[in-house]
């Protein structure tokens, strides 16, 4: 049976979707903005962005029980690839011994003009 989690230490979801759903041991984490949880707003710049992105991402793993080390994938989305540097560097603090694999690409258009989103699989 699935499981929906919902953190709430996460910005609340945008549209009809849960932050997670957990089916078995396996936790498909929602794209989560680098929106503030607190205010909803985005803060200035890609890297504040993505920091506050991975907070989130953090917020729902925790939720489930699971931490960074649980996650096995990502997708990242960039308004503008050229941030991909920048982000690289942060996102390197998130994930240090085993990183999971990942897909990176350049999205046209985010939610809210965001400049960047990640989605996440983890497995316990």
């Amino acid at each position: 049976m699935n499981q929906v989690i919902s953190a709430k230490n996460a910005p609340a979801a945008l549209g009809p979707y849960s932050h997670a759903v957990q089916a078995g041991g396996t936790l498909y984490l929602s794209g989560q903005l680098g929106l503030d949880p607190v205010s909803g707003a985005l803060p200035q710049g890609v890297e504040a962005q993505a920091r506050q992105s991975l907070e989130n991402i953090g917020a729902v793993l925790s939720a489930a029980g699971m931490t960074y080390a649980d996650v096995v994938k990502t997708t990242v989305f960039l308004a503008d690839m050229q941030d991909f540097a920048a982000i690289n560097a942060i996102y390197a603090e998130y994930f240090k011994d085993v990183c999971p694999a990942r897909s990176c690409v350049q999205a046209a258009a985010l939610p809210k003009g965001a400049l960047f989103e990640m989605e996440a699989i983890a497995v316990k």
